[in-house]
């Protein structure tokens, strides 16, 4: 029997009776360090601190970003992290997606780390996120209940998935414009995109979101390329080791302010103040 050898596309479709031989390549090991990199620290003890994380900035070091991430500038500050999980995702007890500005809350102890990923998934965290939509909702609010996973047929997207993992978001619209809804999101769990994933399945997706089809709405409300409609603006819990409340809020960056004022027109809010408070995100 005669045996050649040639390579394939990863399409290729054997028939029967060919023996197929695949190489894995051997993972290696990149370590990450620390950098210079700017950072709002918002909140910080010896046990944790709170990022206002901007937009554009990815939360941990991965495949096509292993510099320039938020864990990168952590460990270029010096200091503890927690050491929970993997090395490259030093202190995260979550995330915020890359073009998602906002809090986020980072672990300095791994017993601190252990406490608040308990009090989250005990949804003893509170999560709200100023989002706007491209076109409006049904009612003045609504609870999106529906499971998430990697999309099936293509897995750098979420979607909505009868097997996967529980996710609720329950949403308050604040504003009607012509263009969409100003909605203020609490999350019950914190699937990766569950907020963008929730409400495109509804058929109003996040503005400028390329991925789950509201990058149409960006022009209209003239925000920068790939940024979308969506900031953690609100976060709040129970301190890990002394009880006290921890309660912070982050009003809109200026691209998003900037926005909004173009999507409300004659409606906007009178420059110099927040607009959140403005239209009773925080009541």
């Amino acid at each position: 029997m005669t045996v050649s050898e040639r390579r394939e596309k990863a399409s290729y479709r054997p028939v029967p009776g060919e023996v197929v031989r695949v190489t894995i390549p051997k993972v290696e090991k990149r370590e990450i360090s620390g950098e210079d990199l700017p950072l709002k620290i918002v909140y910080e003890d010896d046990v944790l601190l709170v990022v206002d994380k901007a937009a554009g900035m990815v939360v941990h070091p991965a495949p096509g970003n292993w510099t320039g991430t938020l864990v990168n500038a952590l460990l270029g500050r010096g200091g503890s992290l927690s050491s929970e999980g993997d090395p490259g995702r030093a202190g995260m007890v979550h995330r915020l997606d890359k073009e998602t500005s906002g809090l986020l809350v980072v672990a300095k102890t791994d017993r601190s780390h252990r406490l608040l990923s308990a009090a989250i998934a005990a949804r003893r965290v509170v999560r709200r996120y100023a989002v706007m939509t491209w076109g409006h909702l049904t009612s003045d609010e609504m609870t999106i209940d529906k499971p998430i996973a990697r999309d099936p047929r293509d897995r750098k997207r979420m979607a909505i998935v009868n097997k996967g993992r529980s996710a609720r978001t329950d949403l308050l619209r604040l504003a009607r414009f012509d263009a969409g809804d100003l909605l203020r999101a609490h999350l019950h769990s914190g699937r990766t995109h569950q907020i963008r994933v929730h409400l495109s399945s509804i058929g109003h997706p996040v503005m400028g979101d390329d991925v789950y089809g509201g990058g149409g709405g960006r022009k209209i409300a003239g925000l920068p390329p790939k940024r979308h409609f969506l900031h953690a603006a609100w976060l709040a819990f129970h301190h890990p080791v002394s009880g006290k409340l921890i309660d912070l809020r982050s009003p809109l960056p200026p691209d998003l302010a900037s926005a909004l004022a173009a999507i409300a027109g004659e409606h906007a809010v009178a420059d110099g103040s927040d607009p959140l408070s403005s239209l009773h995100f925080y009541d």
